[in-house]
C-alpha cells in the first residue's frame, strides 16, 4: 500500500499510483507539511496558535483538520495525543523527504523535485506559518538544486554527458543567477563532443550576468568548454612510473605552494595513470588533483567536484577504499562551503561508513562538525570536532588538529562562552605556529581577536585584526579576508568610528563573495553584521539587507543566520518576533535567546 504525498508543486495524494481525495481545507496541507518537515514536535496549543489563531475556536479548528488529514491519509489511528503523532506506512514516498534522504531519485522523480513547498497555497492570516514557509520553501529549492547538480556530476563521471546536460538545465532554470549550474552546463555540453555550443552557453551565461546582475560571470564558465584539452581521454606516452613520478611531483610541488606546476603534473598524472590502466593510482591521482582544485585554487570548486566524481567512479572499479573516502569527504566539504546541507550530509555519511584509523575518521568528523556548527545544532557539532581533535592528536596530524580546534572554539564562542572559546583558539594558533601554516592563521587569529573585543582589548584586537586581515590578503583567501575586515569593521564601530566601521563592513561582504565558490556561513556571518549595523544606524539599506540575509540563511540552512535576519526585520516592522521565535526553538545559543528578549523590549 504505497502512500504518495507530494507537497512539492500543487499539493496531491495517491495510493499506488492512483490520485485519492485531498484533505479539505488550505490549513490541512499547511498542518501536514508542517508535521511532516519541523524538526521538533510541537504541541496541539501551538499548532493552534501557528495555524488557526484567527478561528473562534483555534483548538476546534486544528481537530477538525486533524480529522481531515486522518480521512485523507486512510490512517484512523494517526495524528492522536499531544502532541500529535503522524504515523504513516514504512513505504510511504514523501517527495520533500526525498530531497533529504540520500537515497537514489529516479529520473521521474527529479523532474517533480522543482516545484515550489505547497505552491499556490497562500497562509497570509497565520503569519508565523507564513515566514516558517518562506524559510522552507527557499530551503527545499536549495536542496533541489543541489539534487540535481549532485546527480549531474555522477551522470558526467558515468560516460553519460546528455544525461548531466539535461539535468544541468534544468538546474540553471530553476536558479539562474548560479554561476556554478552553468558552468556545469558549459562542461557537460563540451563532453558530449560540442565544443562550439559550450562556448555559446558561456555566452548565454554571460549575457544573463551582466544584464541581471551588471558583472561578468568568472573565467571558470567559459574554461569548462575546454574540460577535454585540460584531461586527455587516451594521452599517448608513460606508464605507471611515469605516472608515479608525476604524481609525486605535483603532491610535492603543492606542498611547496607551487600552485600552477601543482595542477599541471597531477592532470599529467591522471591522464598517463588512465593510459596504463591503473585504477588505483587514477584514483589516487584524481582525488589529489580534486583535493588541490577545492583548496588552492580560488573558483575552481566546481572542476574539482566534477574531477573528485570520476575519483570515485574510478575507486569503486578499483576497489580502492582509501582513494574512496578521501573523495567523499572532499564532496562533503564542497558542500558544507556551499551551504547543500543535505548533500553535505549524504557524501560524509558515505565517508565516515568506509572510514578506518584515527587520521581518516578524524578528517570526516571535522567535516561535520563544521557541518553541524554552520546549521547552528551545536551540541553534535561539539561531539563531532572533540573527536576530531582527539582522533587527529593520536594520528599525528597538527594541522588536522589545529583546524578543528579553530572550529570547536568558534562554537563556543558563537554561544557566548568565551572561558570555553579561549583554550581551543588559542591552542589552535600555537600549532599553527609550530606547522608554519601562515595560509590557514587568519581564521583562529580572527575568532581570537573577538574575544579580545569582548574583554575590552581593543589595542590587542587591533593588532591581531591588522595582521589577519594582511595575511589573508597575502594568501588571496575571500574568506579570512571578509571574516578578518568584519573584525575591523565592528571594532571600529565600537571606537566611535561608525562612518569607517561601515566601510569597513561593506568591504568584508565585497571581500568575501568575490569568487564564485565562497564559504556561505562567512558570507552570511558578514553580512548579519552589516545588517545590524544599518539597522542601528536606521540606514536606508537596512531592509534589503536583512532580506538578503534571510534568503541566503534560508537557501543553505543556516538557522541561526535565519533568526538574526528575523530579529533585524522586526525592528523594521517587516517580520514578527513570535516567527522569530518559532525559528528559533531548534537553536540551542543563550546569545541568540538575549537577542530576542532585547528585541522584545524594543
Amino acid at each position: 500500500m504505497t502512500l504518495t504525498i507530494r507537497l512539492l508543486g500543487k499539493p496531491a495524494l495517491a495510493r499506488r499510483c492512483q490520485p485519492i481525495k485531498p484533505p479539505r481545507g488550505t490549513k490541512a496541507w499547511g498542518l501536514l507539511a508542517y508535521l511532516l518537515l519541523c524538526r521538533r514536535p510541537a504541541s496541539r496549543r501551538q499548532l493552534a496558535g501557528l495555524l488557526f489563531s484567527e478561528a473562534d475556536d483555534p483548538l476546534g479548528a486544528l481537530r477538525w483538520s486533524l480529522a481531515e488529514l486522518r480521512r485523507a491519509l486512510g490512517e484512523p489511528g494517526s495524528l492522536r495525543g499531544d502532541p500529535p503523532q503522524l504515523v504513516l506506512p514504512t513505504d510511504t514516498v514523501v517527495d520533500a523527504l526525498l530531497l533529504t534522504s540520500g537515497r537514489p531519485v529516479t529520473s521521474q522523480w527529479l523532474e517533480g523535485l522543482s516545484g515550489e513547498l505547497l505552491e499556490g497555497l497562500s497562509f497570509a492570516s497565520s503569519r508565523e506559518f507564513d515566514s516558517w514557509l518562506l524559510v522552507e520553501r527557499r530551503h527545499l529549492a536549495g536542496a533541489s538544486e543541489a539534487l540535481l547538480h549532485d546527480t549531474a556530476l555522477s551522470e558526467l563521471a558515468a560516460g553519460r554527458p546528455d544525461a548531466a546536460v539535461q539535468l544541468a538545465s534544468e538546474a540553471v532554470v530553476l536558479n539562474p543567477l548560479h554561476e556554478g549550474h552553468h558552468e556545469l552546463l558549459v562542461r557537460g555540453i563540451a563532453l558530449s563532443g560540442d565544443r562550439t555550443g559550450a562556448l555559446v552557453q558561456a555566452d548565454r551565461c554571460g549575457e544573463i550576468f551582466r544584464r541581471e546582475l551588471g558583472v561578468a560571470p568568472s573565467p571558470a564558465v567559459r574554461r569548462a568548454a575546454y574540460s577535454l584539452d585540460r584531461v586527455p581521454a587516451h594521452p599517448s606516452w608513460g606508464g605507471r612510473a611515469s605516472a608515479l613520478v608525476q604524481l609525486e611531483a605535483g603532491e610535492a610541488a603543492a606542498a611547496a605552494g607551487a600552485v600552477e606546476p601543482a595542477l599541471e603534473r597531477l592532470r599529467r598524472a591522471c591522464t598517463e595513470a588512465a593510459s596504463c590502466g591503473d585504477l588505483a593510482l587514477r584514483a589516487r591521482a584524481l582525488v589529489a588533483l580534486g583535493t588541490m582544485l577545492i583548496h588552492a585554487v580560488r573558483g575552481r570548486d566546481e572542476e574539482g567536484a566534477a574531477v573528485l566524481h570520476q575519483a570515485i567512479a574510478v575507486a569503486e572499479r578499483a576497489g580502492d577504499r582509501v582513494s574512496s573516502v578521501a573523495a567523499h569527504r572532499e564532496l562533503g566539504y564542497i558542500s558544507v562551503q556551499s551551504g547543500q546541507r543535505e548533500r553535505a550530509e549524504v557524501w560524509l555519511s558515505k565517508a565516515e561508513v568506509m572510514a578506518e584509523g584515527d587520521d581518516e575518521i578524524a578528517s570526516v568528523r571535522a567535516v561535520q562538525g563544521m557541518n553541524y556548527s554552520d546549521m547552528a545544532d551545536y551540541r553534535p557539532a561539539l561531539e563531532r570536532l572533540g573527536e576530531s581533535v582527539e582522533r587527529a592528536e593520536a594520528a599525528g596530524n597538527g594541522r588536522l588538529v589545529a583546524w578543528s580546534l579553530s572550529l570547536l572554539g568558534r562554537v563556543h564562542l558563537l554561544r557566548g562562552d568565551d572561558a570555553a572559546a579561549l583554550t581551543p583558539i588559542d591552542r589552535s594558533l600555537d600549532l599553527v605556529e609550530a606547522e608554519h601554516w601562515l595560509a590557514f592563521r587568519p581564521w583562529p587569529e580572527t575568532l581570537r581577536a573577538e574575544l579580545d573585543v569582548r574583554a575590552g582589548d581593543l589595542d590587542g584586537a587591533a593588532e591581531r585584526l591588522g595582521h589577519a586581515f594582511t595575511l589573508a590578503c597575502q594568501a588571496d583567501d575571500p574568506c579570512w579576508e571578509g571574516m578578518s575586515a568584519r573584525g575591523i569593521g565592528l571594532l571600529e564601530a565600537r571606537r566611535g568610528r561608525t562612518d569607517e566601521g561601515r566601510r569597513w563592513l561593506e568591504e568584508a561582504v565585497v571581500r568575501c563573495t568575490r569568487v564564485p565558490d565562497r564559504y556561505e556561513w562567512a558570507h552570511g556571518y558578514v553580512l548579519d553584521a552589516l545588517a545590524g549595523a544599518a539597522v542601528h544606524a536606521g540606514d536606508d539599506s537596512a531592509r534589503e539587507l536583512a532580506e538578503r540575509l534571510r534568503a541566503l540563511a534560508s537557501r543553505t540552512g543556516m538557522r541561526e543566520l535565519v533568526v538574526r535576519s528575523q530579529i533585524h526585520l522586526s525592528y523594521l516592522g517587516g517580520g514578527t518576533l513570535a516567527a522569530a521565535r518559532l525559528l528559533a526553538r531548534d537553536v540551542d545559543n543563550p546569545v541568540l535567546d538575549r537577542l530576542l528578549v532585547r528585541a522584545e523590549r524594543g
